[in-house]
């Protein structure tokens, strides 16, 4: 990889790193806003640039505050202190809160497709998974990459201790892939393409390695006290994945727009994402439950948790 594109991936990536910290104040009855985490992906990204829920919850009185995070574990950090009401990660996130008791439910869900994958260096020597034995491996620790660590050792018939885990931000190891002190980076659009775009090559994308899902999560007080309003949060969502699955490019310039990051990149993204969001069915539960339980086994959560004790259940009209 020539050095100035391993400079552009660093300052790309860094750029991707916006966080503004969202204050703390605690979810209540009757809210007059909604405070929802996003990341610079997906169908949030999308309803926020064409305003679909504020134009939904406009007569209501109700306010919309986008919070951008880099990653799933710091936004569900907020969601469990109250400062954020709702948003979405990878699968593995909530899992963690769950084991830590964090105060948060699962709304929604949505199947995840090839926006993420492992990156590798060229010449680092890999070629397979089973490669990766002995190698650095960056990721974020409790992101969605996290169970694509695992999956791709378990189908290489190696163990979490085969590999050099090294917790990084994708920011951070984007960075890290950058100058060489990783061999492998796992992550998801737009860092993906981003590393893709300059010189990184895939190793696996998602889907040869399983089915994953994403999740839209919500502080378990402000679902349980806003029920309503939970629903037409998702219902305003599920309006925008709709235009997107068939409005790609618009999807990726709107994308570009909100995030900041160039619109080849976010169109290799769009592309290649899913943007369906439908309820959590049984099937989609018990794969988390196996993720979850898979977890455990391995040490990387410190007690056996029940997926569906945090799945929200919408009150009976």
């Amino acid at each position: 990889m020539p050095r100035r594109s391993l400079l552009v991936l660093a300052l790309a990536t860094a750029a991707c790193s916006k966080d503004p910290g969202p204050s703390s104040s605690p979810a209540r009855a009757g809210a007059a806003q909604v405070r929802i985490g996003y990341q610079k992906n997906g169908v949030l990204v999308i309803a926020r640039q064409r305003a679909i829920l504020e134009h939904q919850l406009a007569p209501q009185g109700i306010a919309v505050r986008w919070v951008e995070f880099a990653a799933g574990p710091p936004m569900l950090e907020a969601m469990n202190a109250g400062s954020v009401d709702l948003g979405q990660t990878g699968d593995v996130p909530p899992v963690f809160a769950q084991a830590a008791r964090a105060n948060v439910v699962y709304v929604a869900g949505e199947p995840s497709t090839n926006g993420q994958g492992i990156l590798v260096r060229p010449g680092a020597g890999i070629r397979t998974l089973g490669d990766l034995r002995g190698k650095r491996v960056g990721f974020t620790k409790g992101s969605s990459a996290h169970n694509l660590v695992v999956l791709a050792l378990d189908k290489a018939g190696l163990s979490y201790g085969d590999i050099t885990p090294v917790y990084l931000s994708p920011p951070d190891g984007g960075a890290a892939f950058a100058r060489g002190s990783i061999d492998a980076w796992v992550v998801w659009d737009p860092y993906f393409a981003i590393g893709q775009q300059h010189g990184g090559e895939i190793l696996s994308d998602a889907a040869a390695l399983g089915q994953t899902y994403s999740f839209y999560l919500a502080n378990r007080e402000f679902a349980t006290r806003n029920p309503r309003l939970v629903g037409d949060v998702i219902a305003g969502l599920g309006e925008a994945a709709r235009w997107a699955e068939s409005h790609r490019d618009q999807v990726a310039q709107a994308l570009a727009e909100v995030t900041g990051v160039e619109l080849a990149v976010q169109t290799v993204a769009a592309h290649r994402s899913s943007f369906a969001i439908g309820a959590l069915t049984d099937a989609i539960i018990t794969a988390q439950q196996a993720l979850a339980d898979r977890f455990y086994r391995i040490g990387l959560i410190p007690r056996p948790i029940v997926v569906r004790d945090s799945v929200w259940l919408p009150p009976q009209s």
